[in-house]
């Protein structure tokens, strides 16, 4: 393997905080009921068809505009309370596996469906970090379909077989199978069939790769 494609949120960094606190701020203005069980449903899904999980205990149904404002909504609410990240967000676990792997002579790319990904970059000091940034701003399909991975890899001109997808959700496992990259899997997504390296701490990649 000559490159690591690492999903965003979850894996480098965990903004799940930030999104509940988006969500659950329309949904109570809507009225419609929304815990952090359901929040957990929306982790590597699109921003629209996350809408349309928290919609599903509406009263009533709405129009394609309504929801494009909805979600409009939530990203404005998601990223005003990014501005709360810096660079202390990043561990220093993940910060020094990064730069071992970078020194042990691997591209580092980011396959995310988030379309604010190059903003927690920067709010992170992670700008211009990555050989390669693929995110919701390039991808019409989002996980489980393997797009986002399949455009890291062509913007870092390698194959699939010669790159690993780093995951914490099983659709983006899914994803990296499709895709026919091999993966390794923390958190729920170490314990999907398809996971090639289920693994405990994001350092564990050392082990794998060098």
């Amino acid at each position: 393997m000559k490159a690591v494609i690492f999903d965003l949120d979850g894996v480098i960094c965990f903004t799940d905080k930030y999104h509940y606190q988006a969500w659950k701020a329309l949904a109570d203005r809507l009225g419609i009921y929304f815990d952090e069980q359901i929040n957990n449903r929306l982790r590597g899904v699109s921003r629209m068809a996350s809408l349309d999980i928290v919609l599903e205990r509406a009263q009533q149904s709405y129009t394609q505009e309504e929801k494009d404002a909805f979600a409009a909504e939530k990203n404005a609410t998601y990223v005003e309370l990014l501005q709360q990240m810096s660079p202390a967000d990043l561990s220093d676990e993940v910060k020094e596996t990064l730069d071992t792997l970078r020194e042990g002579g691997y591209r580092l790319a980011i396959g995310s469906s988030s379309r604010n990904t190059k903003l927690i970059l920067s709010r992170l000091g992670l700008s211009d970090y990555f050989d390669a940034i693929s995110d919701g701003t390039n991808i019409t399909r989002s996980k489980p379909d393997p797009e986002v991975f399949l455009m890291a890899a062509e913007m870092l001109s390698l194959p699939p077989e010669e790159c690993l997808v780093v995951e914490d959700a099983k659709a983006g496992i899914e994803a990296a199978h499709a895709g026919g990259f091999r993966s390794a899997g923390v958190g729920e997504a170490s314990e999907h069939p398809d996971c090639t390296y289920p693994i405990a701490h994001f350092s564990d990649l050392k082990t794998i790769l060098l």
